[in-house]
């Protein structure tokens, strides 16, 4: 088992590899997003939140997924225009991603190694709090606004 989040990669939206080790001592708020979802209004959230705690230490990385009811369908180059054209997002993404069942992405194998269920999206906009160390610190279900007094707690304690 790996010892933290540093210990994988996922590719950009653009197709280069992104270590997370690229992240370190930055808190990383990890989201698996939707463009096609009831709840993608919540990438205003999730942009404000960056916005608002990047030049804090604070990194939101998007993980496009079409798990959940085929609700990102989209290519990358897609889902890229998508994003920056609907929500300004500034935010970095991942290319499209397996966040649940046998073909998971490790990174989330190892999330529910540490947190448990709660670390398994079961839904998009699942999130997963990673402290400064690499550290799994917490989940929050998908209908958890981004700007959830919950979440900007963990995030501001974890900074």
């Amino acid at each position: 088992m790996a010892a933290s989040a540093y210990d994988y990669e996922f590719k950009t939206i653009d197709g280069a590899p992104l270590r997370l080790t690229s992240f370190k001592d930055k808190v990383v708020l990890v989201v698996n997003t939707a463009s096609a979802c009831g709840l993608t209004p919540q990438y205003d959230g999730l942009e404000k939140l960056y916005s608002d705690y990047k030049d804090k230490g604070l990194v939101v990385l998007g993980v496009p997924c079409n798990q959940f009811a085929g609700q990102e369908p989209g290519t990358e180059a897609e889902i890229k225009t998508f994003c920056e054209t609907r929500f300004n997002v500034d935010f970095p993404l991942t290319a499209k991603t397996e966040v649940k069942g046998e073909g998971a992405h490790p990174f989330y194998k190892w999330a529910e190694g540490v947190l448990g269920e709660p670390a398994v999206p079961v839904w998009n906009f699942h999130k997963v709090l990673i402290g400064k160390d690499g550290q799994a610190l917490q989940a929050f279900g998908p209908r958890t606004e981004p700007e959830a007094p919950e979440i900007i707690a963990a995030i501001e304690n974890a900074l």
